[in-house]
C-alpha cells in the first residue's frame, strides 16, 4: 500500500490570565537551523483531511490533541478552532515552530494552541488523550514506546502511514478521495493501550 505514494511524498518529502501550560505559545523560536537535522521533509495534510482525521478520532471541547511532527500547526489549530480544545504541536523545524504560531494566532486560537520546539522522540505524550500522526512509517514506529504510555481511551489517528506491522491491527481505517489534491488518502485508528502485535510462528 505505501509504494508509489511513499516514494512520492519522500520526493516532495492554542484582561484573562493566560494558562501556565500555554506560557510557551508566543515565544519565539530558538533560531535557524534546527537544533538537529529533521527526519522527513514536511508534506502538509490537505485541509478536508485534516477535518476528516478529527472526526475519526472523535475530538471534543475536553480533548488534548498532541501532534508531532505538526508543521505549520494546522491539525491543532483545527481542532481548536472547530471544537474547541486544546492542542500541542511538536516541531523541530525553527521555521515551522513560527508559521504554526502564526497560524494559531490568525485563526485566534493562541489561548488554546501551544507550539513546541523540540524532538518529537524525546516529548512526554502522556498527557494527550488524541494523537494525530502524519509521519513516516519508521517514525510512527520509533514512537510506540512513548504512545504506550498514553492512558487507556486515547485515540491515535495517523494519515496514510501506520506502525510497520509492530502493533495490533487498526480499529478502523477509512479511504478517503481528496478534494484539494484528488488523491486517496488512509486514515487510521487506534485506542489505546497500544499492543504490540503477537508474533507469528
Amino acid at each position: 500500500m505505501y509504494g508509489i505514494r511513499f516514494v512520492f511524498k519522500l520526493a516532495i518529502c492554542g484582561a484573562c490570565v493566560v494558562p501556565a501550560w500555554l506560557a510557551l505559545a508566543s515565544e519565539p523560536a530558538d533560531g535557524d537551523p534546527p537544533k538537529r537535522t529533521p527526519d522527513a521533509v514536511y508534506v502538509p495534510t490537505p485541509d478536508d483531511i485534516v477535518v476528516k482525521m478529527l472526526e475519526v478520532a472523535g475530538v471534543t471541547k475536553d480533548d488534548m490533541i498532541y501532534d508531532p511532527g505538526c508543521g505549520d500547526g494546522r491539525i491543532v489549530v483545527t481542532a481548536a478552532k472547530k471544537y474547541g480544545c486544546r492542542g500541542v504541536g511538536i516541531e523541530l523545524d525553527p521555521k515551522l515552530v513560527r508559521d504554526a504560531r502564526a497560524n494559531a494566532v490568525r485563526n485566534h486560537v493562541e489561548r488554546l494552541v501551544r507550539i513546541r520546539e523540540e524532538d518529537i522522540f524525546t516529548v512526554d505524550l502522556s498527557q494527550a488523550t488524541v494523537v494525530t500522526l502524519y509521519l513516516l512509517p519508521w517514525m510512527n514506529a520509533k514512537l510506540i514506546p512513548q504512545l504506550q504510555k498514553l492512558k487507556p481511551g486515547a485515540r491515535i489517528v495517523a494519515h496514510d502511514y501506520g506502525f510497520q506491522d509492530r502493533v495490533q491491527e487498526p480499529e478502523k481505517m477509512i479511504t478517503v478521495k481528496s478534494k484539494e489534491d484528488a488523491v486517496e488518502h488512509y486514515i487510521y485508528l487506534w485506542t489505546a493501550p497500544l499492543q504490540p502485535k503477537p508474533a507469528t510462528e
